[in-house]
């Protein structure tokens, strides 16, 4: 059984200005196909590569698998579909497979426009793919398809999606095949060495408006951190990884576990030949203000804060339960801890004006974080955000969808004018930074990494590919009026997906209504965990809007040992 994994070719200006990024998914999949007994396996990285179509399509026609498998996320699931078609047209009898976030939501619309798709892989791949390969090595894949949790396929003009699959509850049992990458090519700008992404948990107990991962993986759960270590340390003597960031959503949720993982690197003598960051959230600083020396000395030099916004109403509208001031102290805490900081500021909603624009730029500035990011607002169309957007959302070309493409038209502004504020924010926030900050704060490591990130943003600033500027016609603000995003208006929602969405509002209202009902007949009062975002939906309610009926029980048992 000859199977080939191919990572889509997708640049949009974003993420892959600091480096060439890893592309786990391959590794974690590939692994536990191997202990299955399958190891006939073969790696295509046509993004890392910028591989065309037609190269793609010979090495497809070369290898003539028994299975091409593909994932994707929002923005590359036209070049993923490409691919499997490329696949149909020159290896006719592979199975053709797509997996991915973007899928397991919007299976219907993606097998509606891509109809060659043999089979969509929904939630956590490691443990349905392996059901998957066993039943077509056995020939008789179209006769057990049914029978296989978390997927979803056409059977003639219907489609059909089986019952979800379980999560996998020891995420220890999966060990990585990472000697599937070609690590030489993989490389962060900043410090420039190699970089790995590492996961030590699975899911967030949070359910912030504009975020789809709590919905993707359902339950958190989290890695024995010795194995993590045990990882990490392999990724280091077998491949000279020197940088790694943790993929997880929020790693230090677990504070007894993200303790005992960063007191074991600090035993075995890891920090000083790896470093690492993170992503957390605000209110996680300041509950451990007093172990921030500790994380230092583990080796973590990077947290990217979900600052989101500088303004009390966004940072509401979010659901981020945080208060303005709070983003101003954590950002303090981790300066005085020597860890560089990174602010994350969502903009490009239908309330963006200039004024609030000015306003993010002036409260960045005060702040004074080592780096800040001007993130575009995607309404992830499987969001309760997006939901909530309703008409306000006109564009449906996902390719676009990748947080540098304004999305969204703010009734005050063009499209053009949203982008040239964002980039006045980044000229003179950066300007200033070079000129007055990075030469001359600090010494040795700090000094070292921040030039080597105002190095990353020079060369995608000269090569025109930071935010896609190119691609845009966007030259400075003589141009904010002549920026053409190139979207295709011609994509819409397919019909089945529209009707998927309806119904699952129907059951998300009535689950509210029995949940409410229940409630209220409770003789005892009823103390629920709140989520970071305000909500209450945890990851046993139903909230997963056709992708799992379960319980609306509360989900606290899943966050133990967090205080």
């Amino acid at each position: 059984m000859r199977i080939l994994f191919v990572h889509p070719n997708y640049q949009s200006g974003g993420a892959e200005i600091a480096g060439s990024w890893p592309p786990a998914w391959v590794a974690y999949l590939s692994g536990p196909l191997r202990k299955a007994g399958f190891t006939d396996i073969h790696f295509i990285d046509a993004m890392t590569h910028d591989l065309d179509d037609g190269t793609i399509a010979a090495r497809i026609s070369e290898l003539q698998p028994d299975l091409v498998g593909v994932t994707s996320i929002t923005p590359s699931i036209y070049a993923a579909e490409r691919i499997l078609e490329l696949a149909k047209e020159h290896a006719p009898q592979a199975l053709r497979v797509l997996g991915g976030i973007h899928a397991t939501f919007m299976y219907k619309q993606v097998l509606s426009e891509a109809p060659w798709i043999d089979l969509i892989v929904r939630g956590e791949g490691e443990e349905i793919l392996c059901d998957v390969v066993r039943a077509a090595a056995c020939g008789d894949f179209e006769a057990q398809r049914e029978s296989i949790k978390g997927v979803a396929f056409r059977r003639g003009s219907e489609i059909v999606a089986t019952p979800a699959a379980p999560t996998i509850k020891d995420l220890d049992s999966i060990e990585p095949d990472w000697n599937m990458l070609e690590w030489s090519h993989y490389t962060y700008i900043p410090l420039g060495t190699r970089v790995a992404i590492p996961n030590m948990a699975r899911g967030c107990p949070f359910t912030c408006s504009f975020c789809s991962q709590w919905k993707f993986w359902r339950d958190y759960r989290v890695r024995d951190p010795i194995k993590v270590v045990d990882e990490i340390e392999k990724l280091v003597n077998e491949h000279d990884v020197g940088f790694f960031i943790l993929a997880d959503e929020e790693p230090t949720i677990n504070r007894k576990k993200f303790i005992e993982f960063c007191e074991e690197l600090i035993r075995r003598g890891l920090p000083d030949r790896i470093k690492w960051g993170i992503n957390t959230r605000v209110t996680d600083i300041l509950r451990d203000e007093a172990l921030l020396p500790l994380y230092r000395r583990a080796g973590l030099v990077h947290v990217s804060l979900g600052t989101e916004a500088a303004a009390q109403m966004k940072l509401d509208q979010f659901n981020k339960e945080t208060k303005v001031e709070d983003n101003k102290r954590a950002i303090q805490l981790l300066r005085e801890a020597d860890i560089l900081i990174e602010a994350q500021f969502i903009v490009g909603l239908d309330n963006e004006t200039p004024e609030t624009l000015e306003e993010t730029y002036q409260m960045a500035w005060e702040w004074q974080p080592d780096l800040a990011n001007w993130a575009m607002y995607t309404p992830w169309p499987f969001t309760p955000l997006f939901q909530d957007l309703g008409d306000k959302v006109e564009i449906f070309d996902f390719s676009k969808y990748n947080f540098v493409t304004p999305i969204m038209k703010p009734a005050a502004m063009s499209r053009g004018e949203l982008l040239d504020g964002v980039m006045r924010n980044y000229r003179r926030f950066y300007s200033k930074k070079a000129l007055f900050h990075y030469p001359w704060r600090g010494t040795g490591f700090r000094r070292r990494y921040l030039l080597g990130c105002l190095k990353a943003f020079m060369k995608a600033g000269f090569q025109r590919s930071f935010y896609d500027l190119g691609k845009a016609g966007y030259w400075g603000p003589q141009t904010k009026d002549k920026v053409d995003f190139h979207f295709d208006t011609t994509r819409k929602i397919a019909p089945a997906q529209l009707e998927d969405w309806e119904s699952s509002q129907d059951r998300a209202a009535q689950a509210r209504a029995r949940k409410q009902a229940a409630l209220e007949d409770c003789e005892e009062q009823v103390v629920t965990v709140k989520a970071c975002g305000g909500g209450d939906q945890q990851m046993n309610d139903s909230f997963a809007e056709g992708y799992v009926d379960q319980s609306v029980t509360q989900g606290s048992e899943k966050i133990e040992e967090m205080a």
